[in-house]
């Protein structure tokens, strides 16, 4: 059912610049008022609903090199004693947050997303773990994971990481090519890989995950080929293969990035659908717009019973109500509200040295933004949309709007639902687009990127 003729006539119409909705309403309609005073209201909501677990995102932006292609937040350092002071204000954030979410709360999902968490040392990876355990339960039994480089990754590292309770690792792979990586500065030989996963199998993790990027300069049919086939090999749990967006006006480092390779458009999209037809053919389910998972894992399972969620840290089984964040740059999600830290480290660092929270923008949902939400994630995630969903007039012409995608043969109208088509799921923020009662604010924004 994945295999489906696209026309370079339908990538050009569909290939619009949009949000990968990651949260909706998206970023750059948050609020730049939003301050201390709305995080503490979140935060106080929260402490009202005590028996809702929560999700826990930690940030760590450090990293031995800055990759060119990449687009995360992240601070090149070799000095462990920038990382300990981070911790330092991490340390206090924790203490100016978690008391005020009604107790010592249970987290169901931990996440150290960066950056490159694997960066800190022994010392400090047991430093930080100790924090959020003296500020939280943390489920050992839920989901526990972190990103690893493996340039950097060692078994010694795997061994700590499993004693300390991490039970799911995504390792960043991107392309395993030479080419492709001199063209993008990440310089990472396939045995690196190779020797990191079956460290992580050898010592027992429930999952472990790659990530791939498509869309790179130099990348061919034959050498994306190449390395679909290497992972594949590999055989992990899931595999994520995102879309490289080539945004050098708002993220200078990828001015590094040797353009003269990079696919056009129709190219590029041959690289995602070849992914998706090699790895269903492999046994994996194309899970939401750009996950895999092999048949029998929680994830293609709860794809198929059309109850999967999405939240900043990815598609996920075990939604979390609220997710609370911690670092620079991170994103919480909570009882309504959306909170970003502060994007820069050493104002990140100030606020916290003047106990202040240090948020810089976020927002409170209206009732419309939560319904359009609620029909945008299920959208995403698990490919319909129920009538019942539209709740009021706006929502029904909005619904309306995507049903005429019917006539395109982007979705199929049923008695009770919208229900994307095989062709449609490679246009699904289009879709999304449709319901998105804030994107002419946006339009334009140098986040954005092309749909294909």
């Amino acid at each position: 059912m994945n295999r489906v003729r696209v026309t370079p006539e339908q990538i050009d119409h569909y290939n619009k610049p949009g949000p990968r909705y990651t949260s909706y309403p998206t970023v750059p309609v948050w609020d730049h008022t939003f301050g201390e005073a709305d995080y503490r209201e979140a935060l106080a909501a929260v402490a009202t609903q005590p028996d809702d677990g929560l999700s826990v995102y930690v940030h760590l932006p450090f990293c031995a090199e800055r990759c060119a292609y990449c687009g995360c937040n992240a601070t090149v350092t070799r000095h462990p004693h920038v990382v300990d002071a981070y911790l330092d204000r991490v340390e206090r954030e924790l203490a100016l947050v978690a008391p005020q979410l009604g107790g010592r709360r249970q987290v169901v999902q931990l996440h150290w997303g960066g950056g490159t968490p694997n960066f800190l040392n022994e010392a400090q990876t047991r430093r930080l773990m100790a924090m959020l355990d003296e500020a939280f339960l943390i489920d050992r039994n839920g989901e526990v994971s972190l990103e690893m480089d493996p340039r950097i990754g060692s078994r010694a590292q795997v061994e700590l990481y499993r004693e300390l309770g991490f039970n799911r690792v995504s390792l960043g792979v991107q392309d395993i090519d030479a080419q492709v990586q001199v063209a993008i500065g990440r310089i990472q030989p396939f045995s690196q890989t190779e020797g990191l996963y079956e460290a992580c199998r050898e010592l027992g993790f429930a999952s472990v995950n790659v990530d791939l990027v498509y869309g790179l300069p130099y990348q061919t049919a034959t050498v994306f080929g190449r390395t679909l086939d290497a992972i594949i090999g590999l055989r992990p749990d899931r595999l994520a293969c995102f879309s490289y967006a080539h945004l050098p006006q708002s993220r200078s480092n990828q001015k590094q990035v040797d353009t003269n390779g990079l696919p056009e458009p129709y190219a590029k999209f041959g690289l995602f659908q070849m992914a998706v037809e090699r790895l269903t053919d492999a046994g994996y389910d194309w899970v939401g717009m750009d996950h895999f998972a092999l048949e029998a894992d929680e994830m293609a399972v709860a794809a198929r019973e059309l109850r999967l969620h999405r939240n900043f840290m990815g598609y996920t089984t075990r939604p979390a109500m609220h997710m609370v964040a911690f670092g620079v740059s991170s994103i919480g999600d909570m009882a309504g509200y959306y909170v970003q830290n502060d994007v820069g480290l050493g104002r990140y660092q100030k606020s916290l040295d003047a106990d202040k929270l240090p948020v810089v923008r976020g927002m409170k949902l209206t009732e419309d933004d939560q319904r359009r939400r609620a029909a945008i994630t299920h959208l995403m995630c698990n490919l319909e949309l129920p009538f019942a969903m539209a709740a009021d007039e706006a929502m029904h012409e909005s619904f309306l709007r995507v049903a005429g995608y019917a006539d395109e043969g982007l979705v199929i109208v049923h008695p009770d639902r919208l229900v994307v088509t095989p062709l449609g799921r490679y246009f699904v923020r289009n879709l999304c687009m449709e319901l998105d009662a804030h994107l002419s604010q946006t339009a334009g924004r140098p986040i954005f990127s092309k749909t294909v």
